[in-house]
């Protein structure tokens, strides 16, 4: 039977492109042109002259360790959570049903109805206790500590998807509860742990209140504190700005694109299939 045509999806999915490549256009193309060839022809235009000269402003103007900081939070955060986050989805999966596990589970989970900002002043007062203000250490703890309850949730549906019968025929043949969580969840995990990674890793490279709030030097600041301040800095080199921002998303959109496949199936709930 011939299908016919969706008319009204291509419609939607030819704005939705125009709503989403547009912006892309438009940084790519004056991320490349003067200050001077992006005032006379426009926003939409497409440089006559490739430059590289707002890279080269935007390093000069401290880019380099913005970037730098950045790429040490969110290696650091992505750490901590793919250490801490498997073997406790891995615990809470094996006894849920115990009360207690549940329980624990439960009150872990309310981490997700505590937003940042109700937080954010007692996180000043602790890291201020504890010497880590203006320190990087003082952002990745939170920013590690808030991902924490999405990707235990994510990874614990992952590892409900592998059959018991799996556990069984380890379990009778002599394999240690080491030995099953090396051998036969983590392999089986990999989507769900693809997804925590990704998650993790965007929430570290686009964080902005921790750092906002918890860092004040230019040496400990991030790249979304860094554009905050080109911003201020070039108001009215827009190329200089898109610059930056083009180089700030190049590294997590690379992440994305080859996490693509495992994070989709990660989201879905098939990561162990």
């Amino acid at each position: 039977m011939r299908q016919r045509p969706n008319y009204l999806a291509g419609i939607a999915t030819l704005c939705w492109l125009v709503l989403v490549g547009l912006p892309v256009y438009v940084m790519l193309g004056a991320s490349f042109q003067s200050q001077s060839d992006f005032s006379a022809a426009g926003p939409l235009s497409w440089p006559a002259h490739f430059t590289f000269d707002n890279f080269v402003s935007d390093f000069q103007n401290g880019f380099g360790q913005y970037f730098l900081n950045t790429v040490i939070v969110t290696v650091c955060v992505v750490a901590i959570v793919a250490l801490l986050v498997p073997p406790l989805a891995f615990a809470i999966v094996r006894n849920i049903g115990r009360r207690s596990t549940r329980s624990v589970f439960r009150l872990f989970l309310l981490g997700l109805a505590v937003p940042a900002q109700a937080v954010i002043v007692p996180m000043f007062y602790v890291m201020s206790q504890l010497g880590l203000y203006d320190n990087l250490i003082g952002v990745i703890l939170p920013t590690a500590a808030f991902c924490l309850p999405v990707c235990a949730l994510i990874l614990t549906g992952t590892m409900r998807e592998i059959a018991p019968e799996l556990f069984e025929a380890m379990t009778v043949d002599g394999a240690s509860t080491h030995r099953v969580f090396f051998q036969l969840v983590v392999p089986l995990s990999r989507g769900g742990l693809s997804t925590i990674v990704v998650f993790s890793a965007l929430q570290a490279w686009n964080g902005f209140l921790f750092p906002l709030v918890l860092t004040q030097s230019e040496s400990s600041k991030v790249i979304t504190l860094g554009l905050y301040n080109f911003r201020t800095q070039y108001g009215t080199n827009v190329p200089g700005l898109l610059a930056a921002v083009l180089m700030s998303t190049v590294p997590i959109l690379l992440v994305y694109l080859f996490a693509r496949r495992a994070l989709i199936q990660g989201l879905m709930g098939v990561g162990g299939k």
